[in-house]
């Protein structure tokens, strides 16, 4: 990799990124993870602005799905039929564990340090738990440094709490390797009955919906997962052909432009109305729906989420999602220790979000003010962390994958 690719995440994004058929990379469907994650880290933002109470925004958990459909889609897209030896697997298995244990490992060691800095100064305690207790105890610790916080092993979210998807992905990613090793080109049978019975148990067992995680939060991963992989098996030479036939005519066209505009606002629409019942379980169709569209890329949107900015968003976007929680707490931290040194200022208070009390940053001008530093805070952040932990940590895994 150049050394000006390896400080543009856009053009690393190109580089490295994105699952492929028929040699063609799915930028698009980067640039929408990396809204998914910003969407996602609004959702875990407590303000009592309007944006926050909004039924979009509270709903917007549900894109932890289409990272989960995506997943499946680039995986099977880039592995289907390059799993064929134990060495495949390895290889394979590794280079998966590169990709996301080691940012899961330095934002467990900046939690775990903050707790630590708790013990200390006692200014930072304020009306929480204990330092080392709750859900931030050693026995979660441990959990998380193992990946099981998201299979099972936990009773409540612990430490990085959006961590619990990667456990969750990680073990997709093993169960999708040996299915495919050893049932070879009857893989797709297995994933269709992931993708039929996935979605049955949630509904009978699950008495939050859609919005699980460190309970069936891999059940409700390989539901996604594997409508993606079936998509990628099933649909990749439709993609591929409709791709090319778009370049040969030289650029979007509106019939495209038109059904990308349906879709988003079926989103909207969806996510608004699904987050809070059993309509929710419909989530990963819908977006494997969107993601089929996209991975056309034969519209005006398409073409804006090809943007370098976008793009970038794209490639910070594993970033974004591990590093929000962290970011957030710690300008809550900073604004309740203004608020106490100044008084009066009307910075952080108690209010009911989405039906459940919550202490947080006010509404009105306030609320949007920190939303707004918080999104870019974020961004920021995530740069660091993209280019000074996952890409060197890829960059030092997909090196000693070759050696197997």
């Amino acid at each position: 990799m150049t050394q000006t690719a390896f400080l543009n995440p856009a053009r690393a994004l190109v580089s490295t990124r994105g699952g492929t058929i028929a040699g063609q990379r799915f930028l698009v469907l980067d640039s929408w993870r990396g809204i998914c994650a910003l969407l996602v880290a609004l959702f875990h933002f407590p303000t009592g602005s309007m944006v926050s109470q909004s039924a979009f925004i509270g709903s917007s958990y549900l894109f932890v799905d289409l990272f989960f459909v995506l997943s499946g889609f680039v995986i099977a897209s880039s592995y289907g039929d390059r799993l064929n030896q134990p060495e495949d697997v390895a290889r394979f298995t590794l280079v998966r564990f590169g990709r996301i244990y080691p940012l899961h490992l330095f934002m467990l060691a900046a939690f775990a340090g903050f707790e630590l800095l708790r013990l200390v100064l006692p200014q930072l305690h304020g009306t929480g738990a204990a330092p080392f207790t709750g859900g931030f105890d050693i026995k979660s610790l441990l959990a998380n440094l193992l990946l099981l916080q998201g299979v099972g092993f936990e009773d409540q979210l612990t430490w990085n709490a959006p961590s619990w998807s990667i456990s969750a992905e990680f073990f997709a990613y093993l169960l999708f390797a040996g299915v495919v090793f050893v049932a070879g080109a009857r893989a797709w049978v297995w994933f269709v009955a992931a993708a039929i019975t996935a979605p049955l148990f949630l509904l009978g067992f699950s008495t939050h919906h859609m919005d699980v995680s460190f309970d069936f939060g891999f059940i409700r991963c390989l539901y996604g997962f594997s409508l993606g992989a079936l998509l990628a098996w099933f649909q990749h030479d439709s993609i591929a052909g409709a791709r090319q036939a778009l370049a040969r005519a030289g650029g979007p066209r509106m019939a495209w432009t038109l059904a990308e505009i349906v879709m988003v606002v079926v989103i909207v629409l969806f996510v608004s109305m699904a987050g809070d019942n059993d309509l929710g379980i419909a989530a990963p169709l819908v977006f494997a729906l969107a993601l089929f569209l996209f991975a056309h890329e034969g519209g005006w949107i398409s073409a804006l989420l090809r943007t370098p900015f976008m793009l970038t968003l794209g490639s910070l976007s594993y970033s974004i999602y591990m590093v929000h929680i962290f970011v957030q707490a710690r300008l809550i931290n900073v604004a309740g220790l203004i608020e106490r040194k100044l008084g009066g200022l009307g910075l952080i208070g108690d209010f009911v979000l989405r039906g459940q009390p919550a202490t947080g940053f006010a509404g009105g001008l306030t609320g949007a003010a920190a939303i707004l530093v918080m999104l870019f805070a974020t961004i920021a952040a995530s740069w660091i962390t993209w280019r000074f932990v996952e890409m060197p940590a890829m960059a030092w895994f997909r090196r000693l994958s070759k050696r197997i």
